[in-house]
Parts: structure tokens; sequence; C-alpha cells
């Protein structure tokens, strides 16, 4: 196995043009180097010098090797120099649902890549449960997920509360009880979607059932669907404020135990250092910091 000490003692020796010189430089004795080079050798099972004399000459593994070693050696000191510096780099995988990357996020992402320009971020949406998979196979590093959800071994710190409101086309009678929505088709984002989820168990709760689940990808299909006329859905008040379609539909207010609904950042062992940023910019973290 190579490693960085080997390399250096090994670039010091071609550098200087012999082992008393390197030793010298490198605050060693000259046998603790004729040492190390030989053993460098043996596992390699190459030959880097030519021993004529007291002169060594690099040979052609020798001169093949250098040109790593040079690279791997200014790497190695430009990622010290980088952790030194306290400067966030790398990529942060996110997963978010739809709702919270389209009205929640921008802002917060915003602000991230302000703070940290070297650090790239990786967007997906999906649903809750789409996510918590993405999270159990490292395709992403955090997820924005919806209650209720299995926090399993996740940690999780709470992001934003969302209002959700019911919809239905302009001129349907308020509906204030789950069997009125009897019968009726449901529009809604696939299985694993945590909204469509509170939806069928309050209609559950009322003695009712949906005629059929109409699935629809994006919440602008969603709106454009229960606005011809489809069916009912739950929307968050947020996104539904910013669709194009938002006074093509009548809203309806749900009772209290599904009109708020929390939105959590859950994250896999412990959180890197952009993972760290993100949730500092987060608005519960800055209460909570007000708090303290």
């Amino acid at each position: 196995m190579m490693n960085l000490n080997d390399l250096h003692i090994f670039r010091s020796v071609v550098r200087e043009g012999g082992i008393t010189r390197a030793a010298h430089q490198l605050h060693r004795v000259p046998s603790n180097v004729t040492t190390r080079i030989k053993q460098f050798e043996e596992r390699l099972g190459v030959a880097l010098f030519r021993r004529e004399g007291r002169s060594l000459t690099l040979t052609d593994a020798g001169r093949t090797l250098l040109g790593h070693a040079d690279k791997l050696l200014q790497l190695a000191d430009l990622a010290e120099q980088e952790l030194r510096s306290g400067i966030v780099r790398g990529v942060l995988r996110l997963g978010s649902l739809e709702s919270a990357a389209g009205a929640r996020l921008p802002p917060i992402l915003s602000a991230f890549h302000a703070q940290n320009p070297n650090v790239t971020i990786e967007l997906q949406t999906g649903t809750t449960r789409a996510m918590l998979r993405q999270l159990e196979l490292f395709e992403v590093e955090a997820a924005f997920v919806s209650e209720p959800f299995e926090r399993g071994n996740l940690s999780s710190m709470p992001a934003f509360d969302e209002e959700l409101v019911l919809i239905t086309a302009r001129g349907v009678p308020t509906v204030r009880h789950a069997v009125e929505l009897g019968g009726r088709t449901v529009v809604a984002f696939p299985h694993g979607c945590s909204y469509r989820q509170r939806l069928i168990e309050w209609l559950t709760e009322g003695g009712a059932s949906p005629q059929r689940v109409l699935e629809m990808s994006s919440y602008h299909a969603i709106v454009a669907c229960v606005a011809a006329g489809t069916g009912a859905a739950i929307v968050p008040a947020e996104v539904l404020d910013h669709a194009v379609l938002s006074t093509a539909v009548e809203r309806h207010s749900l009772p209290p135990h599904l009109r708020i609904n929390r939105t959590h950042l859950v994250w896999p062992g412990a959180a890197s250092e952009p993972l760290q940023a993100l949730i500092a910019l987060l608005p519960s973290a800055r209460v909570n910091e007000r708090a303290a």
C-alpha cells in the first residue's frame, strides 16, 4: 500500500539529488532514508533508482512514479489547506416534497448559496415514501418529508408548518364533513404521499370512501383537474396561493387535527458540514437560537 510519507521521501531524494541531502532536508539520518526507499521498492515490486556508485538515477518506473507523486502530494496539500480554511465545500444531495421545493425552499437555498458558494446542491422531488426510500439507498443525504412518517433510526428536526386546505371545483357548497365527499373522485399524488394519506384517513373516519383516486404527478395538474370538476384534493395553502388556477377552485377549511401539517428534515447518521450549514438556515433553527 502506497502512502503519502513514502511518496514525500521518494520525491525529496529525487529533488535533492541523493540520500544525504534528502536526509538533511527531511531531518532524518541517511540510513533511515535508504531503508525507507528500499522498503518502498520492495512493496511496489520495482526499482525506482539505478545505483551507480554513490549516485542515483531514476529508472523508467521511477520517472513514472514521480509524475504521480507530484500530483498526489499537491492534492494532499490542497485538501489540508481547504480543511484548515474552514470553508464548506462539496455536494449536498437533497430530497424534498414538491410543495416544499416550490414554495418553502427557494429563499433558503438562495441564502445557502450566498453563504456557501463552494457547495453544489442537487435537489430531487417526490413523495414522503419515495424520499425515505432514497435515504435508505443513500441516493440523497437528507430529505424534507411530511407527517406522518416512520422515523426509524433517522435524525429529524421540524422544518415548516403547512396549512392544508381542501379544494373542489367552483360552486361546490362548503364541505364541513368527510361524508360529503363520499363517492367522489380524489385527486392526489401516487401512493406514499402524506397529504393523500390524511385525506383518505379523514374520509374513513367519516365512514366515507372515494369513488376512485386519480393520481397526478404535480400540484399544477392536481389543481387543474379539480378546477375542471374532476374531484377534490388536499393541497398546502402556500402552494395554492402560487398556482396559476388558484382562483378557479373553491377552498374549504379542514378540521383542526388535519389543517396543520409539519414538514421535517430527516437524515441518517451524523450531519455533514454542508448539511449543518443548511440546518442553520431553517426557520425552526433560528427560533431555537433566539430562544437560547
